[in-house]
């Protein structure tokens, strides 16, 4: 192993097994609160979705990312690189649905006459079954995947345009405007969420600051804390989003620049790979450092 390969394997294997713990935690206390029912939040529907996604964005990059630093090669065959990718795409593809879907809700829980909350707020499921939607879409929107994936050891007759350490895609078309164009067309969709989801922050970062200026007069005990538990949620919300959105658009320029270079370094792929799971690897932590019914489980147990 050399010593790039090193550090390779330490950073995946930590993004990979801290992933896994954090969102695997959060699954299991999601859904054990909406089947006993106790303390359940309209947004553990939407959370439950958003982890289990992560854990497979984590999974499917950072396990095969730390076998080829550990030194393995071809341990994927045709079928497995084109399964790999797919659900690989679909996960993040339902990502960044779930966090626009996330954006979206808590600017409607901020305007109280809103129908869409009043809605929300009678049927929290529904947020449940919009989760289920977001992924037969992703299921749908990302059939192209396997078809342009192939494994290692069926490279031999196929001309490559970007081979990752275990599995590569074939060739693009020979004029980098056709390419660029349908890699714009692909990504019209996370385009659309994107937007969305600076939208809603912008507007939730004006409701709240509102709502601090109405209340600023007010002493009395209830009214003061209300702002505090919304700025509280609020700032949780807008640590997700601008994590995903900074992250994604890291990834972007990476894989933009990979994807227009016929031969590109190994470190740019391999830093292309981490940051896209790098939002699946922070954003448990700060789901569950934020939830005050996770810490005092913690505290419970510590005391």
């Amino acid at each position: 192993m050399t010593e790039a390969n090193i550090h390779m394997w330490v950073a995946f294997l930590t993004q990979t097994t801290a992933g896994v713990l954090g969102n695997s935690t959060l699954f299991c206390f999601y859904n054990y609160t909406l089947l006993t029912g106790q303390k359940v939040r309209p947004t553990d529907f939407i959370l439950s979705h958003l982890v289990f996604a992560n854990n497979l964005v984590i999974l499917s990059s950072g396990i095969p990312q730390t076998m080829a630093g550990f030194g393995w090669k071809y341990f994927l065959d045709d079928g497995g690189c084109k399964v790999l990718w797919y659900f690989h795409r679909v996960a993040r593809g339902v990502c960044l649905n779930v966090t626009c879907l996330l954006s979206g809700f808590q600017v409607s829980k901020l305007c109280t006459r809103n129908a869409w909350w009043k809605i929300t707020t009678r049927f929290p499921k529904g947020c449940g079954f919009c989760g289920c939607l977001f992924w037969i879409l992703q299921l749908l929107v990302n059939v192209y995947v396997p078809l342009r994936v192939i494994g290692p050891r069926h490279k031999q007759n196929v001309t490559l345009h970007m081979r990752y350490r275990y599995c590569s895609t074939e060739a693009a078309p020979t004029k980098p405007f056709v390419h660029l164009s349908q890699m714009i067309l692909l990504t019209s969709i996370d385009v659309m969420c994107l937007v969305f989801i600076t939208w809603a922050s912008s507007s939730m970062v004006l409701v709240l600051r509102r709502h601090k200026q109405r209340v600023c007069h007010i002493h009395s005990r209830i009214a003061s804390r209300r702002p505090d538990h919304e700025a509280r949620a609020m700032g949780t919300i807008l640590i997700l989003v601008s994590m995903f959105v900074s992250f994604y658009f890291l990834s972007a320029i990476f894989t933009l620049y990979v994807g227009v270079n016929t031969k590109p370094d190994l470190w740019l792929v391999d830093t292309s790979v981490f940051l896209g799971a790098c939002f699946s690897f922070l954003s448990p932590f700060v789901l569950i450092s934020s939830d005050t019914r996770i810490t005092q489980v913690f505290h419970s147990y510590t005391e």
